[in-house]
């Protein structure tokens, strides 16, 4: 069996326009920033002034209070998409639905255990914004939208894995497109009274780096792996998610 060696240059080829477009969608985003300082309708950086609206986040997790209707249909719409989706036998699709929700829930979990370690999330949803909170910073409309989000964004992806567009591997490239999509739709949501930030620090860059890359890649990367690999990374993912939140929730941490 031959073994296969890392070329340093052919790997730093590669990494280059990874690199170069992701910080280039960072200056994008700074120079936008800079631009939109100050506007009613887009928010790019947290604000400490959010805080007191946070802290009707943080009460309101799990609370009834503002429960209806839609709670049950949205359920519905999305058990529907799952079975239409098994049906057709598009377990890929599936494979890549998981693996972004699932690794969505770790970043929840992670969020809610910040929120309960220094007090205050990064991203905090507001209770008049949804019927139900799951943990500080995910909503359950917001938990169903990123459910099937891996899976709708994975029908765009050509078909072959390997095919490389201004010299990247397609699936890293459209991981990357797509997280600059969210985070730039993000600064919208931040600019309305549903979500907030209230860290100065945190905003658009880093969520499109280090929240909305990673879970893309998730959704795109790991369809194309051998079956027992995907099964490998969704049991590891979504049994270390169940066993924080089994953990978490009844001690109160989040």
């Amino acid at each position: 069996m031959e073994k296969t060696t890392m070329n340093p240059k052919r790997f730093i080829a590669q990494a280059i326009p990874i690199v170069g477009l992701t910080v280039g969608i960072c200056l994008f985003l700074f120079l936008l920033s800079l631009i939109g300082n100050g506007s009613d309708y887009f928010v790019f950086w947290g604000d400490a002034a959010n805080e007191i609206f946070a802290d009707a986040g943080n009460a309101a997790v799990r609370s009834t209070a503002h429960f209806n209707w839609t709670f049950i249909a949205l359920f519905a719409v999305i058990i529907y998409i799952y079975g239409t989706e098994l049906k057709n036998k598009n377990y890929k699709g599936i494979v890549a639905a998981l693996s972004l929700y699932g690794v969505h829930w770790l970043y929840e979990i992670a969020n809610a255990v910040i929120g309960s370690a220094a007090g205050y999330a990064l991203w905090t949803v507001s209770p008049e914004s949804t019927s139900f909170i799951l943990l500080v910073g995910v909503s359950w409309e917001l938990s169903l939208m990123f459910s099937i989000a891996g899976l709708a964004m994975s029908k765009l992806l050509p078909d072959d894995p390997r095919k490389k567009i201004l010299g990247m591997n397609n699936r890293v490239l459209f991981a990357i497109g797509n997280a600059a999509f969210f985070a730039v739709f993000e600064i919208f949501l931040a600019g309305t009274p549903a979500f907030l930030w209230t860290y100065p620090w945190w905003g658009a860059i880093p969520v499109f780096v280090t929240t909305y890359i990673p879970f893309f890649l998730a959704a795109f990367l790991v369809p194309d792996l051998a079956p027992n690999k995907q099964k490998r990374f969704l049991a590891v993912v979504w049994g270390l998610a169940a066993i924080l939140l089994l953990v978490l929730i009844p001690f109160g941490v989040i």
